[in-house]
Order: C-alpha cells, then sequence, then structure tokens
C-alpha cells in the first residue's frame, strides 16, 4: 500500500509540472481508453435534426500522408431516432461524418447517463 501511495505521488509531481497542453492529451488518451458517452445533436436552421449517442469519441480525419486534418469529423454512434438519449430495439450503431463546413453540431456527454 506504501508503495502504492509514493508510485501515485509520483505520478501527481510529474503531471503538475506538465504543459496545459500535455496534460490535455494525457487526459484525452485516458478519455480514449476508458470511453466516453458521447452525445452529437445535428442542426439546420436551429432545429434538431439528428442525434448519435454511445459516441466514444470523435476523430479529426487526416489527409492521407497523415500530415494535414481533413475538414471533417467521423465517428461511430447510435442514431437516436426519437431523441430520448436511449438505444430502443430498432437504432442502429452506425458511422457518421460531419463536415467543417455546413454542418452545425454540439459534442457533449450523455447527461442521462
Amino acid at each position: 500500500m506504501k508503495k502504492y501511495l509514493i508510485g501515485l505521488g509520483v505520478l501527481g509531481l510529474l503531471f503538475s509540472g506538465c504543459t496545459q497542453e500535455q496534460q490535455n492529451k494525457i487526459s484525452r488518451g485516458v478519455q480514449n481508453w476508458t470511453g466516453v458517452n458521447g452525445v452529437v445533436d445535428i442542426y439546420s436552421g436551429g432545429k434538431l435534426m439528428k442525434r448519435f449517442i454511445k459516441i466514444d469519441k470523435l476523430t479529426t480525419a487526416t489527409a492521407t500522408d497523415g500530415t494535414e486534418s481533413r475538414a471533417y469529423r467521423y465517428g461511430y454512434g447510435y442514431i437516436d431516432s426519437n431523441f430520448n438519449y436511449k438505444v430502443d430495439k430498432d437504432e442502429k450503431k452506425v458511422y457518421f461524418e460531419i463536415s467543417n463546413y455546413s454542418t452545425q453540431y454540439v459534442f457533449y456527454e450523455n447527461p442521462t447517463k
């Protein structure tokens, strides 16, 4: 137990010495590993048009050579057809893409967990 506490203390000191950006990267890495119960709402004309639920993460697409970002994000989630934040028997898991140019969207953690 004592070694465990010392290890946690050392990790805490190392983490506090990181820049904010490094801390954010570490946090995103932990979230990628543990998962996030995310929701994406897609709007058109101020009206909610589509909702995807149970999304672990949105990924920014990169060019084939891996050096530049592309103008869309993608992910996997369930289509929430009736906007109730729950996966119903007729709602399937799908791949989706969101364009940076024409789509208004909000990504957030599911409030109903």
